[in-house]
């Protein structure tokens, strides 16, 4: 479902909570997008949705995002759509390395590129600390937010 800029103004909370909830899975974020209504454009309404996530939003967020190379659903299937099959075993061996050394998986913004090059970022953020790299992790998630925000909203 996409809405112009005054649908979305106006639509009741109730409607937009779910489709806000699967841009970013952290209510905090939704409340935030939502108390800033009417926007005078869509740059508001991308400011307002800048947010620094709490460890524990990352952890809950992380639930909705399949691993990177798996078959994904929604919008992460449009999102991992440079993930070719030829990427899959070797991401299947790096997201457990990556799972093994964090505890989570591994998060990145895929819009736009390719296996080979998340592949590299996988492997380039193994040398973070596990707090480091959780905070990457929640920048990826309000990128990944924010681009989905964006087809919510057509300006």
């Amino acid at each position: 479902m996409s809405l112009d800029l005054a649908g979305f103004n106006t639509a009741p909370s109730s409607q937009l909570q779910p489709l806000l909830t699967e841009c970013l899975d952290v209510p905090r974020w939704t409340a935030q997008v939502l108390s800033g209504r009417p926007y005078a454009d869509f740059a508001a309404v991308q400011a307002r949705a800048e947010i620094v996530l709490e460890p524990r939003e990352i952890r809950r967020a992380m639930a909705a995002h399949p691993r990177i190379g798996e078959k994904a659903t929604g919008a992460s299937k449009t999102e991992q759509s440079g993930v070719d099959s030829s990427a899959v075993e070797k991401f299947r061996a790096a997201n457990a390395e990556y799972e093994q050394r964090f505890g989570h998986v591994f998060l990145v913004c895929a819009s736009g590129r390719s296996g080979a090059e998340l592949l590299a970022n996988l492997r380039e953020r193994m040398a973070n600390d596990p707090d480091a790299e959780l905070a990457v992790a929640g920048r990826e998630l309000v990128e990944i937010a924010l681009l989905r925000l964006g087809k919510l909203v057509i300006a």
